[in-house]
């Protein structure tokens, strides 16, 4: 893998990884006693009934959202991580190249193809 490439990922992943902590931040804090994790805010939109099922739905929505969210905000800095260690574009289970069109259609993919359908039992 060329460095060029390698530095357009990083250059994808770390827009994503900006993109990801904002969106969090927006429904979310950083809970003090686990800083990797976060905390859903609850919302306060007033006091009536209706605002307050309102604030419900929105939380309960909002707890769904910050877990994808946070998953995927590990996935990008894993493969930041892996990109620092030199070992970007090799498949975990296989140890061989992840080919390049699948790292631009998904930069966070740890596997190669075969090995993902494999996985899936997609074969």
């Amino acid at each position: 893998m060329n460095n060029a490439f390698l530095q357009t990922m990083k250059t994808q992943l770390e827009a994503e990884l900006a993109r990801l902590t904002g969106e969090l931040q927006s429904l979310a804090k950083h809970d003090p006693a686990h800083s990797e994790e976060f905390e859903p805010t609850f919302p306060d939109h007033g006091d009536s009934e209706d605002e307050n099922a309102a604030e419900v739905a929105q939380f309960t929505s909002n707890i769904s959202l910050e877990e994808e969210l946070v998953k995927a905000l590990r996935d990008v800095e894993s493969a930041l991580a892996l990109i620092e260690k030199g070992e970007y574009g090799i498949c975990k289970y296989c140890q061989q190249s992840i080919d390049e069109r699948r790292l631009q259609a998904r930069p966070t993919s740890s596997s190669c193809i075969q090995c993902k359908k494999t996985f899936t039992q997609e074969v």
